[in-house]
């Protein structure tokens, strides 16, 4: 584990972040956003509902229960009690929908939730929270990119605390998903927000000596939005391209500080603009029952858009790939003070150049590497003029000349081929210019400046390019 992510307590919360916080989500407005998410609630309306052994007659705890959705929904399927936790002030107004079903007959609101639910208004890390073991423990614990705002801290803590062997956990499993993709109109429009800053008359002000932070800053910042899918230059086709997230087994230590490994081969010759990011969530049920009815949700930009959508890391140079190429690299996500991530991508096209190890500073290693370039340079330029003195043309230059060369051209290639940067998961710019499929089937590749392989022999002697 890193440094910095050591230096984070073992509780989840951030007490200096928590005000804007829970005053955030203690707003309706917010509450309904997420509740008109059509996808998200009717995902986790059937997983309750189609897995009633899960909370028939069973003691529930909703972490984090916002407007008591997935309360009102476990209550629903049978629960006979239900502790519902929310630390904004969110909670009074949960209470307030729930004491409704108490009113006198022809005034009682929702009365299927009379003597169910009790709501607690705490952090579930509190020392307030004084609850039996649970069953079952519902949440919504997810963000941008699966763990953006670290709740999953909190659903595994209350795993660890209050949930009773056997019991299950809803969602029980979170896949994160990566791919590479080009955009060149979301690059100019970055470009060109930095390149305000580029400016030397303005007002009489000469700004430019800001442009390389301005672009740094923009390039920094991680972009929330719908997207083409077209724009992928290579998909994810399975679980196991995916990064996994047993929900029932990781533990808070692997939640902190991770690297997702990356592998792909590029689709199409493309320029590729940065690396795309979205999540799927399992809810299995019970698994040793009969009648479990696994759901599945994906927040991919090829399904139905949720409020979540999906997030992009914009590379401030784009990096060249041809069809058929392997894209290697990590991302090594490791949490900040702000309730995010530190985000690092190192990426890789071709097979030359190892890439860095993701725990350690970049910095360092291209101060090493360009002080390794230098010593070469003066290695090469004494040992001719000494080989030379010595034996004219001998041997001994031969290898020098071979080594040199070697490394110059490895050096080249990498130099052309590695993009590495640092985004604040917290730090979101919003891109909203993709409305969904229009004219679907008139889009090709090309039209994105997308170029597929040869697959075809040509005319000149059934020839391939293709390799």
């Amino acid at each position: 584990m890193s440094s910095d992510a050591s230096a984070v307590v073992d509780n989840p919360s951030n007490e200096a972040k928590d005000p804007a916080y829970f005053g955030y989500y203690a707003m309706l407005q917010h509450q309904q956003n997420m509740l008109q998410d059509a996808v998200r609630t009717s995902t986790y309306r059937s997983a309750i509902l189609l897995n009633t052994d899960c909370f028939e007659n069973k003691l529930v705890m909703d972490v984090g229960a916002g407007s008591g959705i997935l309360s009102y929904f476990a209550v629903r399927a049978g629960a006979k009690k239900v502790y519902a936790i929310e630390a904004s002030d969110m909670a009074q107004k949960m209470k307030k929908l729930v004491q409704a079903a108490s009113l006198p007959p022809g005034q009682a609101r929702n009365e299927f939730l009379k003597d169910r639910i009790e709501v607690i208004q705490a952090k579930i890390e509190d020392a307030s929270v004084d609850v039996p073991k649970v069953d079952t423990i519902i949440s919504e614990p997810i963000g941008v990119l699966l763990v953006h705002e670290r709740m999953i801290e909190s659903f595994i803590y209350a795993r660890d605390k209050f949930l009773k062997p056997g019991g299950h956990l809803f969602p029980n499993k979170g896949t994160m998903y990566l791919a590479p993709f080009t955009d060149a109109l979301l690059f100019t429009e970055t470009m060109g927000k930095a390149r305000f800053w580029e400016q030397t008359t303005f007002h009489g002000v000469d700004l430019s000596p800001l442009y390389p932070d301005a672009k740094a800053e923009m390039f920094g910042m991680p972009v929330v939005g719908h997207f083409d899918p077209k724009s992928l230059l290579a998909t994810p086709i399975s679980d196991s391209d995916g990064y996994e997230l047993d929900f029932m087994t990781v533990t808070m230590k692997a939640l902190r500080d991770f690297v997702v490994p990356i592998s792909w081969k590029a689709q199409y010759t493309a320029l590729m603009h940065g690396v795309a990011g979205w999540f799927d969530l399992t809810f299995s049920g019970n698994t040793e029952s009969e009648t479990s009815q696994p759901i599945e949700m994906s927040t991919s930009p090829s399904s139905e858009k949720t409020h979540w959508q999906q997030v992009r890391f914009l590379f401030r140079e784009p990096l060249a790939v041809n069809a058929g190429q392997q894209i290697r690299g990590w991302m090594h996500c490791v949490v900040n003070d702000m309730r995010s991530y530190t985000v690092d991508i190192e990426i890789i096209a071709g097979p030359h150049g190892e890439l860095s190890d993701p725990s350690q500073p970049f910095e360092p290693l291209l101060k090493e590497q360009a002080q390794k370039s230098q010593s070469r340079t003066t290695q090469k330029v004494s040992g001719v003029v000494e080989t030379v003195g010595v034996d004219g043309v001998g041997v001994g230059e031969e290898v020098i000349v071979e080594v040199e060369e070697e490394n110059e051209e490895g050096e080249d290639e990498l130099r052309f081929t590695r993009r590495r940067g640092r985004w604040e998961l917290h730090e979101q710019s919003y891109n909203y210019s993709y409305t969904g499929p229009q004219n679907d089937l008139l889009t090709k590749p090309e039209h994105l400046c997308m170029y597929e392989p040869e697959s075809v022999d040509d005319a000149y002697g059934g020839i391939s390019y293709t390799c």
